[in-house]
């Protein structure tokens, strides 16, 4: 139960916060709903106008039975459904069962007590005149049909009625009982007429629920004697989750009789507790939670401070590496002849990423003590009506600012992402491709890995797979990464129109591996690598991979200048290369002399150079292991990308080279 004593505590320590509207947490006894009609009375209960509500989220006062209810009888204390609070609902031919009494009795029972509020008392006044379905139809709220009874499906030529097109439907049927009426009561001198945001009528209702209140035992959250839960909340992660956390009440399928003869000899916990615990998730989820489908990560500081979402992106936490100062390692800027900033990445661009990286998390960790508890929670549903606890940790603030970092920095690489240019006047905005050092949301990293392929299963377990590689610093998983790199070393596999997602693609295992190795589970296989060209760098994987971006670089020139646009050899052949290098190098080899005589004469510098690279690169090969065909890792990955960046377009004293470059440039 520790986890609910964790969100007890929040719940106290956010109550001290100063917010206001959405931002503030929901009292204890309410419950959240999607309300359709809104009556509006005087304060002796006399009707005065109706209109429908454009699905408009309210707060309303729930008894523990009504707060969790799915089905049955548990009225809500004051707005509920027509159902329930129309008396006249069974003389328009309502469908379903009347709950008038229950309601009625309830809202009586409050009114009566010592706590009774003047609104309240003008809604019980108005519910005893027995015609609120009446009110509703002479103001064309509700509609009828030939019979006078409530009409379930429109087929009439005019528009539809409002009422219908907010209300679902269940077999083409709409039922308008089903629609949820919160009042308004007009009061001299009041300002705040609306019955669901008046404190005072809030304040009113969890005094008397907190007076009702008579089972008495041990509770195991606050460790004190206090009326106990026999039903908790449920509505978590949105107003129509029926899911619950904690159910007992089975007693009839002996859901906890193999051991217990009552439900409080398993876990007694108090109503103020239970209603404080699932009050606070349920804003925690709101307010920061990372949702994806009916899977919830949520992660926060039981202090109410402020702390980084570990499971986004770091391009999401708009880290700008342009307001550093140029420092040694900083990576120079240039700006070629179309105006676009073009980085030079013949520099270690790592530094500067973790250096911004530092200064963002500094902000943390100016208001976080060291001492600070903070708490990340997974959430999943388990069956329809039950939710499950995937992951659970309690870390200190410290602790937990450092596993975020190490991730971040771990699992950084250039990224691409895209950003509009401002344009003067109507013109259609222009984009431009830009390549930020960047960690990885988990969201993404399943895209990567199965593609079109990824369903919402597929996608709740990687993530599941992965937040323990952020909050517990476990190595990536290996199947994980070998599925990466596999999709992504079958370029053809890509639409020819879909080329920027193998891109992107390509930058995500870029960073999988580089993970990977920072973090393998043999001390000797455990690697650094700079995010730039290791030019000493003369790993067998790795110097193939470089082979393979001069010979795609060589071609894409090449037949540029021959004015074709077709896909080169080198990415035809991407994944047979990274299956069997040698023998597919050889292929490549061959295949580049047309190209290297088309370049000879118009493009002799470029030529030159890469042949130098070339023979550079080829130099540093060991025999025996050039010559062999074992399939590469995912290192080859990483030469190849590095070496691709480092021919990205860029000022040099090679004017024939820039000239090229630009042209493909423009060409992308």
């Amino acid at each position: 139960m520790s986890w609910m004593a964790k969100l007890y505590d929040t719940y106290d320590a956010a109550m001290q916060l100063d917010l206001d509207g959405d931002q503030a947490l929901m009292p204890i006894s309410h419950s959240i709903q999607n309300a359709h009609i809104h009556i509006v009375l005087d304060g002796d209960g006399k009707f005065i106008r109706a209109e429908v509500l454009d699905k408009l989220q309210i707060m309303l006062p729930a008894t523990e039975a009504s707060a969790g209810r799915t089905s049955g009888e548990a009225p809500h204390a004051l707005a509920d459904k027509l159902q329930y609070v129309a008396a006249d609902y069974s003389e328009f031919g309502g469908t379903k069962k009347a709950y008038f009494s229950s309601y009625h009795d309830q809202l009586s029972a409050w009114c009566n007590s010592i706590y009774v509020h003047t609104k309240a008392q003008a809604v019980l006044s108005y519910i005893e005149q027995e015609r609120v379905i009446a009110d509703l139809v002479a103001q064309q709220v509700i509609h009828l049909d030939d019979n006078g009874h409530l009409l379930n499906c429109w087929e009439h030529e005019e528009e539809i009625p409002a009422l219908f097109k907010i209300l679902p439907k269940q077999k083409g049927e709409t039922d308008q009982g089903a629609a949820l009426v919160c009042w308004s009561v007009e009061l001299s001198g009041d300002r705040q007429p609306h019955t669901w945001l008046d404190e005072t009528l809030q304040q009113s209702w969890v005094d008397y629920q907190a007076s009702e209140s008579s089972d008495a035992g041990f509770c195991f959250i606050t460790g004190e004697n206090a009326p106990l839960a026999t039903s908790h909340p449920a509505k978590l992660r949105h107003s129509g989750d029926s899911a619950k956390l904690i159910s007992a009440n089975d007693s009839s399928g002996f859901t906890y009789r193999g051991r217990f003869t009552t439900p409080q000899q398993a876990a007694s916990v108090g109503f103020g507790a239970t209603q404080k615990a699932h009050n606070a998730l349920r804003w925690l989820i709101k307010r920061q939670g990372f949702r994806n489908g009916d899977q919830v990560w949520v992660s926060w500081a039981v202090s109410g401070q402020p702390i980084p979402e570990p499971a986004v992106s770091s391009w999401d936490w708009n880290l700008n590496l342009d307001a550093l100062d140029n420092t040694t390692d900083h990576a120079t800027e240039s700006v070629s002849n179309d105006n676009e900033p073009t980085l030079q990445h013949s520099r270690n661009l790592g530094a500067q990423f973790a250096k911004q990286l530092n200064r963002y998390l500094a902000g943390y960790r100016a208001k976080l003590k060291p001492t600070e508890e903070v708490v990340v929670m997974g959430l999943d549903s388990a069956t329809q009506g039950r939710m499950s606890l995937i992951y659970y940790r309690e870390l200190l603030s410290g602790e937990f600012l450092d596993r975020v970092e190490q991730w971040h920095r771990q699992f950084a690489w250039y990224q691409r992402h895209s950003e509009e240019l401002p344009t003067e006047g109507k013109k259609k905005p222009k984009t431009r491709t830009i390549w930020p050092i960047a960690s990885l949301a988990p969201r993404k990293i399943a895209e990567t890995i199965y593609g079109s392929r990824l369903d919402d299963a597929l996608k709740k377990s990687v993530i599941e797979r992965l937040m323990p590689c952020i909050i517990d610093q476990r190595p990536l998983p290996e199947d994980l990464l070998r599925l990466a790199v596999k999709r992504v070393s079958n370029r053809v596999g890509y639409p020819t129109d879909e080329w920027w997602r193998w891109e992107q693609d390509l930058g995500v295992a870029c960073a999988l591996y580089r993970g990977y190795r920072a973090r393998h589970p043999q001390m000797n296989q455990q690697k650094e690598y700079s995010m730039a060209l290791e030019e000493e760098n003369h790993s067998r994987d790795y110097l193939y991979g470089r082979l393979l971006a001069i010979a795609e670089r060589i071609e894409e020139v090449a037949l540029s200048v021959g004015g074709e646009n077709r896909t080169t050899m080198a990415a035809r052949l991407m994944q047979r290369f990274a299956d069997r290098p040698y023998t597919t190098w050889r292929t490549l080899e061959l295949s580049l002399q047309p190209y290297m005589q088309r370049l000879q004469v118009s493009r002799t510098g470029f030529l030159v150079n890469r042949k130098r690279e070339l023979d550079q690169i080829l130099a540093q090969f060991i025999p025996a292991d050039f010559i062999s065909d074992k399939a590469l890792s995912g290192e080859f990955l990483l030469g190849y990308h590095c070496q691709r960046m480092a021919q990205k377009p860029k000022l040099t004293d090679d004017s024939s080279e820039h000239a090229e470059s630009i042209e493909l440039s423009n060409q992308e």
